[in-house]
């Protein structure tokens, strides 16, 4: 899944692609890098961020998404927790929602349902202003776990297909470090949820609290993050450098699928 931000203020590449052509320009250069989605995001979710009015998102994200989906053999995604920028885009012809908080606003089942489209439901404690104020779990592995068997109910009972649910643990999503190393050192607990599992690591702040790196120097940790969760089973992992990210993932798999059990 590569990362499109057509918003001003994301943490890593924030601003780069607000103009449509410069959109248009590097989803096709991520496609040819090897992504099979392009998650479009027209409000940026990282910690302390501000929100953005619903009319200013759907006016992001909606002449990027009829562009690609006209012009793309992938999967094109929304990256909101808007219903309205969710119908919009769906409308426009976006196949996937990644909500950030797993489509828990009023009506935003309905739209993923009405519409039949993926979905990938993200765990997040708080929101996005304050959501790394003071992260507190007693059992991270537990709680977000069992908030996402419930999330995944709440939208097979609304109708959504199973075959159509993704969930994501939400690395850096209200979490400290401690939390982020646990969830990615233990990704089976989420196999009992019988969905495909998206991790996205790509360039986040876990990796300054960790090594002490700036954004443009943590390539090689996500990559070795990404390449670990894999192995552990992740189906989608969620990147901005997308060659690398495939390569790495290409490799990963190949070794994963090569284990063989103890005679």
């Amino acid at each position: 899944m590569g990362v499109l931000n057509v918003t001003p203020d994301s943490f890593s590449d924030g601003g780069q692609y607000l103009n449509l052509d410069a959109a248009i320009a590097r989803a096709r250069e991520m496609v040819g890098e090897g992504a099979a989605i392009i998650d479009i995001g027209g409000e940026s979710t990282r910690p302390g961020a501000q929100p953005v009015s619903e009319q200013e998102e759907i006016a992001r994200v909606v002449p990027v998404i009829e562009c690609l989906s006209r012009e793309l053999d992938c999967v094109i995604s929304i990256d909101t927790l808007k219903p309205a920028v969710m119908e919009a885009a769906c409308a426009a012809g976006a196949s996937m929602i990644n909500d950030v908080n797993a489509l828990q606003a009023p009506g935003a089942i309905e739209i993923a349902s009405r519409y039949e489209v993926a979905v990938c439901l993200m765990h997040m404690q708080g929101e996005p202003l304050t959501m790394q104020s003071a992260p507190h779990y007693d059992d991270v592995l537990t709680e977000v776990r069992d908030f996402l068997t419930s999330r995944v109910s709440a939208c097979i009972g609304a109708g959504i297909s199973p075959d159509r649910i993704v969930v994501d643990p939400g690395i850096g999503f209200g979490k400290t470090l401690p939390h982020n190393l646990e969830l990615l050192a233990n990704l089976e607990w989420f196999e009992a949820l019988n969905c495909p599992l998206l991790i996205g690591v790509s360039r986040k702040s876990m990796f300054k609290a960790l090594l002490d790196v700036s954004v443009d120097q943590r390539l090689n940790a996500a990559l070795s993050a990404a390449a670990i969760a894999v192995w552990q089973g992740a189906a989608i992992v969620r990147a901005h450098d997308v060659r690398a990210t495939a390569e790495a993932l290409l490799v990963a798999a190949a070794l994963r699928d090569k284990r063989r059990a103890q005679p």
